[in-house]
C-alpha cells in the first residue's frame, strides 16, 4: 500500500510539476549512480563533493534538457509513432543530443568535478570523445528508439535517467578498468 502510495504521489508530482519532477529525478539518479559506481570502483570513503556535483549535474541540465529535448522533438513530429517518425527521431537525437551532452558531461567533468585545468581537459577530450561518442551510438539508438516508440511522452526524461543509471556505472567501471590496466 505504501509503495502504491508513493507512486501515485509521484505520478500526482509528475503532472502537475512535470520540469521539476523530471529534474529531480535526473539528479537523484545521477546521485545514486555516482555512489554505485565509487563502491564498484573501491573507492573506500565516499567523495562527497563528487556526489554533489553529480547530483546537481542531472537536476540542473540532465532533467531540464531532456524535458524540453522530448518535448520539442514531438512538436517536430507532431507526436506521431509509426516507425518511420520514430527512425527520424532517433537519428535526430543521436546527431544532436548525444553529441553535445557526451561533449559538455566531459568538459564539466574534466574542470567541475575533477578540477583541472582546461588544457587537460581539452587534451582527454580529442583523445577521449570520438570513442566515447562511437560506444554511445551503438548503445543509445536503441534506447531512443524504445523511448520514442512506446514511452508516453511525461514518461521520456525517466526512462532515460534510469538507462542512464546503468549506463553511467558502465562507463565508471570500463574507465577503472582501464586505468588499471595502463598501471600494469
Amino acid at each position: 500500500m505504501a509503495k502504491k502510495g508513493l507512486l501515485n504521489q509521484y505520478l500526482l508530482q509528475l503532472q502537475h510539476h512535470p520540469l521539476r519532477t523530471k529534474a529531480i529525478t535526473a539528479g537523484v539518479l545521477s546521485g545514486i549512480s555516482d555512489l554505485v559506481s565509487q563502491k564498484l570502483t573501491g573507492i573506500q570513503k565516499i567523495q562527497l563533493r563528487r556526489l554533489v556535483l553529480k547530483v546537481l549535474f542531472g537536476v540542473l541540465y540532465l532533467g531540464p534538457f531532456g524535458h524540453y529535448l522530448y518535448i520539442v522533438l514531438d512538436k517536430i513530429f507532431k507526436g506521431k509513432r509509426d516507425s518511420k517518425t520514430v527512425a527520424k527521431k532517433v537519428v535526430l537525437e543521436q546527431l544532436t543530443a548525444s553529441p553535445w551532452n557526451n561533449l559538455l558531461f566531459m568538459v564539466y567533468y574534466g574542470l567541475v568535478i575533477e578540477g583541472r585545468p582546461w588544457m587537460h581537459v581539452k587534451t582527454k577530450i580529442k583523445k577521449d570523445y570520438p570513442s566515447v561518442q562511437l560506444t554511445a551510438w551503438t548503445f543509445w539508438p536503441v534506447v531512443g528508439w524504445v523511448n520514442h516508440q512506446y514511452m508516453p511522452l511525461q514518461f521520456r526524461v525517466i526512462f532515460h535517467s534510469f538507462i542512464a543509471f546503468g549506463w553511467g556505472i558502465y562507463l565508471n567501471l570500463r574507465a577503472r578498468s582501464m586505468a588499471l590496466t595502463k598501471a600494469k
